[in-house]
């Protein structure tokens, strides 16, 4: 088995930041002189357009690729969400990444008065619009749920397409037809008995080698001493994901009590032991959500990250 890439997890813009774009800028510019190689970035239903902001951070940043982690398709039309996918790629050189999701029945439905059933059938049919238009060439698919029709013109690298895939449906999904999936609160058990077995036996129905299809794995971590601290820290920021069903279920899966149990905190030996458990799962790229209150805490957690590039 190949080396387990690292790559950070960012949420949101810093919106205390006097200029939260310059901030980030200047964020991912550190992160890649530190040698990180990949960031993934989340839309978060309240915050600034990730597409915008990531345009301006590949202009001004090279030599780093950034993903989206993900981006719900329930808010968009697929031709406009390739026609932004090809612009970011275009613009970074294809050191972008378009990872895809359904985001929750609460945001879907109570923030945007969009049906989240059928979750399955809108993943597909969006597929169907999407794909062919990321890979250069016309869509013509008519869907009950979505439909499109036509080409674009827009002379970019193919982005990669991720899908956020937890359940067994949406799994096989995404082994038959994309790179790879994106989880999150997702522990070393439920990765190695559930998602890899259910993704690689989708790729290899559909023909596709195993290596065609990879695991991205996100969990808080941190490297410290306080581990009680970092655990009450984690309990705090991760809270709203021990009550979102998606992510709940997978918490109960591993037999989790909640987001802090999901949470990598110790020392470097214990962290590094954690990575193992989940390279052995099977796990291709770890995505790492730093959370540490403080920047020395931060810092001593990166330099263990960056200790790991495979």
């Amino acid at each position: 088995m190949g080396g387990m890439d690292i790559s950070l997890s960012i949420v949101g813009l810093s919106a205390s930041a006097p200029s939260p774009v310059d901030s980030l800028v200047g964020t991912v510019a550190k992160l890649r002189d530190e040698g990180f190689r990949r960031v993934w970035m989340a839309q978060l239903p309240y915050d600034a357009d990730l597409a915008t902001v990531l345009g301006i951070v590949f202009r001004e940043v090279d030599g780093i690729e950034i993903g989206s982690a993900v981006i719900p398709i329930q808010s968009q039309h697929p031709m406009q969400l390739a026609q932004r996918a090809l612009t970011l790629s275009l613009i970074s050189n294809g050191r972008f990444k378009l990872g895809i999701g359904m985001s929750h029945r609460l945001v879907t439905e109570g923030m945007w008065g969009v049906s989240w059933d059928r979750p399955l059938r809108q993943m597909r049919e969006y597929l169907d619009g999407l794909q062919p238009l990321l890979a250069g060439e016309s869509a013509n698919a008519a869907g009950e749920i979505w439909t499109a029709r036509g080409a674009l013109q827009i002379p970019a690298p193919q982005p990669e397409l991720y899908l956020a895939a937890l359940g067994p449906q949406m799994l096989r999904l995404t082994g038959r037809r994309t790179a790879g999936t994106l989880t999150w609160m997702t522990g070393p058990k439920t990765l190695a008995e559930h998602v890899v077995p259910t993704l690689r036996d989708a790729a290899a129905e559909a023909g596709r080698p195993a290596s065609a299809v990879r695991v991205a794995a996100a969990l808080p971590v941190s490297v410290t001493d306080d581990v009680d601290g970092a655990r009450k820290q984690a309990a705090k920021e991760f809270e709203a994901y021990g009550t979102l069903p998606s992510y709940r279920a997978m918490l109960d899966r591993e037999g989790y009590a909640g987001p802090e149990d999901a949470a990598i905190i110790g020392d470097e030996q214990t962290v590094s032991q954690r990575l193992d458990e989940l390279s052995a799962a099977g796990v291709d790229e770890f995505t790492a959500s730093v959370f540490d209150a403080s920047s020395e805490e931060r810092a001593r957690t990166r330099a263990l990250l960056m200790s790991r590039q495979s």
